[in-house]
């Protein structure tokens, strides 16, 4: 039942004035210390001249924007004649209600909008006014960026996620006064959450050195090695780039292929072993297969001039030989995860042209090796934004793990930022603990060469799928790749979209199996088939468009792994006695999960 109108004013009183205001003046207090902080940040200068070529940026982005609006009266008129009419529909449905007449709402929250699940975002009209005005300004602003025809793609491109930041950032939920739930836990508690909130905020700006690092878990609960990538195995070997991972088995037998993962180096590899339950690798090695996993180091000014060239050279290469003298074997199963996968494609590419066999066959988890239809990424791989990328990697010889991390929060503002500023600094709560949060804050730096070689040469130039890259002196085409591969895509990915992954597939010169995976980058890889959740299309090649194979493929309930394993045995099914890491051949240096993956920033 709605609340009365005496309920709706109960719940919106101050319980204790005195103890109120003192919590207002602690919190005044602390507001001033944080900023104090703040200012006297050695990185704070920086920072305010990236902000104002930021801003700069934005406005000449929504220039190009406002120029094709203008341009034609007609249609500028229209567009103000469409909010208008909005505006003028919530009134009426406003006064409706007001004097007691049912009235629909002018507009609704989209799907799974958790920012207005308090009640009172619609029993109060107050909120649910404002609300609604949000809503419309929100969804007005970002139909016209969406409807400028007249713009080049890149700038439109630019135009959308720039508005999506304004709309998340503006959203009436974000602040103390418009904000019903958060109003109600000041009142209730006399400003005690305010104090806690600033204290936090505190706290996250110390930790950032002057930036905002936004705190999404509570990491204390969590430890690398002690309850968080814990699949039993030893490190084999290491390099300046990486160390190598080969996970102890667990079954008598084990499939005569090795396999070989290759992560991406922008996120550490333990996405693939968070827990027992959801860990592939664990799963794998449950399997019968015998898994090596390559952990990238997180580099410093060491690592400032290993390119990819290095990568793949003392990562791919040098891991497949360690391989070979611990097994025998001379071909793998290799595995590529995002840009890992890009890694292992050109990789590929290279050892076609040498012909070196010892891959025998390729999975792709969300991986892109033609970037026509790259994801939101793509808007940070400008000329102007590699620039200057790369001026602030000469100064230190890597970027900084916060700055990619920064990038992928905002990709999904309404996710992984603005509900942690509520949570954290105006409720002044505690995240939950949560592994995957864990390990999206244990971020990475870039070594300056590998960084701007992949960004020139995959965003910007797009060079790999058009034949056109170069690794050590060796000119790739990915055509001479003529290994099976199962290129699996993840139907909600907004980092390597299904339709990019699905273009990819068509340059490689052997069978391709397409598959797609429900949810998004992560959830769609790392659904282990005990938990039956999502599903997945199988469909064969990758032909025609990717709606068409959509359209047409077959969908299964559940995780994908199982079909990937069977397509695996499909290719060689042989069964030999399970090796113990290093063999008789390699002392492992150290336990799993290694000491590189433990390296923090």
């Amino acid at each position: 039942m709605p609340d009365t109108a005496n309920d709706q004013v109960t719940k919106y009183l101050v319980k204790d004035p005195e103890q109120f205001a003192q919590n207002l003046t602690r919190v005044m207090e602390q507001v001033g210390q944080t900023m104090a902080s703040y200012a006297t940040a050695e990185n704070n200068a920086a920072e305010g001249s990236k902000m104002a070529d930021n801003i700069a940026e934005v406005v000449k982005t929504f220039s190009k924007v406002g120029e094709y609006w203008l341009s034609d009266p007609q249609r500028a008129i229209d567009a103000q004649t469409r909010l208008v009419t909005q505006y003028a529909n919530l009134w009426n449905t406003s006064l409706r209600r007001m004097i007691g007449e049912p009235a629909d709402p002018a507009i609704e929250p989209g799907k799974g909008d958790r920012r207005f699940s308090d009640p009172d975002w619609s029993e109060n009209q107050v909120f649910d006014f404002l609300k609604q005005l949000y809503l419309i300004t929100a969804s007005w602003a970002e139909h016209l960026v969406e409807d400028s025809d007249g713009v080049d793609e890149m700038t439109r491109k630019k135009a959308e996620f720039y508005i999506r930041q304004i709309s998340a950032a503006a959203s009436p939920s974000n602040f103390l006064l418009t904000n019903p739930e958060v109003l109600k836990e000041t009142l209730s508690s006399n400003g005690e959450n305010l104090v806690r909130g600033m204290k936090m905020l505190s706290e996250d700006l110390e930790a950032g050195h002057g930036k905002l690092k936004i705190r999404q878990t509570d990491s204390t609960k969590f430890e690398v090695g002690k309850n968080i990538a814990v699949s039993p195995g030893k490190v084999v070997a290491e390099n300046d780039i990486c160390q190598l991972l080969q996970y102890d088995p667990s079954t008598e037998k084990v499939l005569k292929r090795p396999l070989l993962i290759v992560p991406p180096w922008i996120n550490k590899f333990y996405i693939l072993d968070l827990n027992p339950e959801k860990s592939f690798i664990r799963w794998a090695v449950e399997q019968g297969h015998t898994v090596f996993v390559i952990s990238w180091a997180n580099p410093d000014e060491r690592q400032a001039q290993k390119g990819f060239e290095a990568y793949m050279h003392e990562g791919i290469l040098n891991s497949l030989s360690i391989i070979e003298k611990i097994t025998g074997e001379k071909k793998v199963n290799a595995i590529g995860y995002c840009v890992g996968g890009t890694l292992l494609s050109a990789t590929l590419a290279y050892m076609a042209t040498k012909n070196d066999r010892r891959i025998g066959s390729a999975t792709l988890f969300t991986t892109q090796v033609d970037f026509t239809h790259a994801g939101d990424l793509k808007i940070f791989a400008d000329q102007d934004h590699i620039q200057s990328i790369e001026k602030d990697m000469e100064e230190k010889g890597y970027l900084d793990g916060s700055s990619m991390a920064s990038a992928f929060n905002m990709l999904r503002p309404n996710d992984l930022i603005w509900p942690y500023v509520i949570n954290n600094y105006l409720k002044g709560k505690d995240p939950f603990p949560f592994d995957l949060l864990y390990w999206n804050s244990d971020s990475t730096r870039m070594p300056a060469a590998n960084h701007s070689y992949y960004l020139r040469n995959c965003y910007l130039e797009n060079k790999l799928s058009q034949g056109e890259m170069v690794l050590d002196g060796v000119k790739l085409d990915l055509k001479k790749v003529k290994i099976p591969i199962y290129n699996l895509a993840a139907r909600e990915d907004h980092i390597a979209p299904p339709q990019s992954v699905f273009l990819g597939s068509g340059f490689f010169g052997g069978p391709v199996d397409y598959v797609v995976a429900g949810s998004g980058h992560i959830a769609g890889v790392v659904n282990p088939p005990s938990k039956n959740k999502y599903q997945f299309w199988t469909g064969g090649p990758a032909k025609g468009s990717y709606e068409d194979w959509l359209n047409n493929a077959e969908e299964h309930p559940g995780s994908w792994w199982n079909h990937w394993d069977a397509w695996i045995r499909d290719m060689d099914a042989r069964q030999v006695k399970a090796r113990k890491p290093g063999g008789d051949k390699i002392n492992p240096i150290e336990e799993a999960p290694g000491s590189f993956v433990k390296q923090r920033i």
